[in-house]
């Protein structure tokens, strides 16, 4: 059938059942990849083509986006569908309080494992503080004389000191945050810290909402990098192995700009205590908390992003959102997962962009996960981010008690 005649079939009968919807929907992608010229203008800057080559910029994967943008079906593979409900407040479990009998059973098991060299801290850090002057995240300071990477950093060895333990970080990189992080590493007072590497996350070019490649204000196309569900694709790239060779089952993975989720004892000894393959820290919500949640999609629960739940559903439903810390079993992670590309539309030169990007929480949807409510305020917290100059200002006293009770600045 012909183009046309597939949209006739749509227009003709809108109620359509959902998989036929698909099938003609997939069939008018795979046309207009057809269609598409064999060679891609990309509209490329200086040092562009350097940068695709060498981090990994995916043309098949361009095209077919392109494609599904072009059709008109790119908005709809965010849309969940399926039997859709809450989690029960006793299915999301909270941290033991400190001191009780239990948490200090946590604190030990995960203190055993810290102490034996088993878990790694992975640190996204691909951001770039574009609210705060383009600058690379990681740099912008917090407490005077502390910047985001600097604090993170110390978070991790201050732990390392209370439990006698030996932890690998390492830094999830982007095309725009690599060169600078090597720099910033360089600076830090006695220069590059032992047991600190980088890796590096994929690069795509932004799109037009006709489909066509978007144009910067230089008239040349805008990088992007496609987002933290690039984490196992990264890893595997030797980063997994290496941190698998040197004694790593578990990994802790958290945003440089949430200076509040550090490596815990206790966290870890949960995400043990229950053998999940993955772990979700979640907080309560506060009016306007928007982001994705723990919710049953058709038998199993999983992080669904707030951009994905149907209008009809009441998010408010979910009385916890995803912090994106997460813990993963390293084992359980080295192997290829279909994650969606999701559409995802952003202000770039003050017109209207569109990038695709994978999202980590979505690994739920394959890996048997366990859930966990952590303290949001008060010296426990963990979770304190800060994406802009209002929230950095806002939060700094926060920052400063919880680095304190941690020991990470006296």
């Amino acid at each position: 059938m012909s183009r046309e005649e597939l949209l006739a079939l749509l227009r003709k009968d809108p109620a359509v059942g959902a998989e036929v919807r698909h099938l003609v929907m997939e069939c008018l992608v795979q046309q207009e990849l057809k269609a598409l010229p064999p060679e891609m203008e990309l509209r490329l800057g200086p040092g562009h083509r350097a940068l695709l080559d060498r981090f990994g910029f995916r043309p098949d994967r361009f095209r077919l986006q392109q494609a599904r943008l072009r059709v008109g079906v790119a908005a709809e593979g965010n849309i969940v569908r399926g039997d859709l409900r809450p989690p029960a407040p006793e299915e999301i479990p909270s941290l033991p309080p400190a001191g009780s009998e239990e948490r200090r059973r946590l604190e030990a098991r995960g203190a055993g494992a810290l102490a034996s060299g088993e878990v790694a801290s992975v640190i996204l850090n691909g951001g770039m503080a574009t609210r705060l002057g383009g600058v690379v995240k990681a740099g912008v300071e917090v407490l005077r004389g502390w910047n985001f990477l600097a604090l993170k950093l110390a978070d991790v060895r201050a732990t390392e000191g209370r439990t006698g333990g030996r932890i690998p970080i390492r830094l999830m990189n982007s095309f725009a945050t690599d060169e600078a992080t090597d720099r910033l590493l360089e600076l830090l007072p006695g220069g590059r810290p032992p047991g600190v590497g980088t890796f590096a996350q994929g690069v795509s070019v932004r799109l037009a909402p006709s489909g066509d490649v978007f144009a910067g204000a230089d008239g040349h196309a805008s990088l992007y990098a496609p987002g933290h569900g690039d984490l196992v694709e990264a890893l595997r790239k030797g980063t997994l192995a290496e941190l698998a060779r040197a004694g790593v089952r578990s990994i802790v993975m958290s945003n440089v700009d949430n200076l509040a989720a550090g490596v815990d004892p206790a966290v870890v000894g949960f995400h043990l205590d229950r053998a999940a393959q993955m772990t979700v820290e979640v907080v309560r919500k506060v009016p306007g908390d928007r982001g994705g949640a723990p919710a049953w999609l058709d038998g199993r629960l999983q992080v669904i992003e707030g951009m994905r739940f149907p209008q009809a559903f009441d998010q408010d439903r979910i009385r916890v959102f995803n912090t994106n810390t997460l813990l993963f079993d390293l084992a359980a992670i080295d192997r290829d997962f279909p994650l969606d590309f999701f559409y995802v539309k952003k202000t770039v030169d003050g017109r209207e962009a569109i990038q695709f990007e994978r999202l980590a929480g979505q690994l739920s949807a394959w890996l048997s996960t366990a859930y966990l409510e952590v303290p949001r305020s008060g010296p426990e917290s963990r979770f304190l981010p800060a994406k802009d100059a209002e929230e950095i200002a806002a939060r700094r006293g926060e920052v400063e008690k919880v680095m304190r009770a941690r020991g990470v600045i006296v």
